[in-house]
């Protein structure tokens, strides 16, 4: 079967996640964790991401962001692979790709899933045991969130705005919800969509999208439709 070309829409955001090979590192220290964020700043920069949220993960990288094109997000990860693992590869005197495989993303509809999505990247090392709160995760966009510092690698979006009127209204909200986190369902939800590739919305949203991507957003119904089944019929029309 053809493989479905790469979902990516300019003007909603994407959840993504990049993963390094098994047995290596996304980082081994702070230098690393650095050069990531400022070749991720350069790209982003250079090819118009807007980049919502963002972690740093032992073997992993997550971001939440809105292309401004299609191509977008597919320039940015490609720029961040040959910046980032050729000086990785160069100071730590090893040769290969560091990638395991190609980045996998979800678009979201944003009034629906763009706050649990930023919820999600942000409290991922608390989840995972790393830290002991979810404000001591450093190598994330949760520190910009909470007024601890700014973070020029952060577009905030109008749904975080949204939060308050005053920055003070809206890092109390955003340490709220990020103390309040998500459900089984919700966190299920996510991590499904970003496995599979296709989009985080509703029917509705999706097919309409759909026409102007080109393509299917969301997987097709499996199995035969009940009433054609029942009567021996195929679903393509034969008998």
């Amino acid at each position: 079967m053809a493989r479905l070309p790469r979902l990516g829409i300019a003007g909603w955001p994407h959840l993504v996640v990049q993963r390094v090979h098994d047995g290596q590192l996304l980082a081994r220290d702070d230098q690393d964790r650095q050069a990531i964020l400022d070749a991720l700043k350069e790209a982003a920069r250079q090819h118009g991401l807007s980049i919502h949220a963002y972690c740093l993960a032992p073997d992993h990288l997550h971001l939440l962001a809105t292309p401004s094109s299609d191509d977008t997000l597919s320039l940015v990860m490609q720029a961040l692979g040959r910046r980032y693992v050729a000086a990785y590869n160069r100071r730590h005197a090893r040769s290969g790709g560091l990638w395991a495989g190609r980045y996998r993303a979800t678009v979201l509809e944003p009034a629906q899933y763009l706050l649990d999505a930023m919820v999600f990247v942000e409290s991922h090392a608390w989840r995972a045991g790393q830290v002991s709160r979810v404000e001591d995760d450093a190598w994330s966009s949760v520190w910009h969130h909470l007024g601890m510092r700014t973070d020029p690698l952060v577009s905030d979006h109008a749904l975080f705005w949204g939060l308050g009127n005053t920055p003070f209204e809206r890092e109390a909200a955003w340490r709220r919800r990020l103390e309040a986190g998500l459900s089984m369902v919700q966190l299920q939800a996510l991590v499904q969509a970003m496995r599979s590739g296709w989009a985080l919305m509703p029917e509705v949203a999706a097919a309409k999208l759909a026409v102007s991507a080109g393509r299917r957003l969301t997987p097709r119904p499996r199995g035969r439709p009940r009433k054609l089944a029942s009567e021996g019929v195929k679903s393509d029309g034969e008998i």
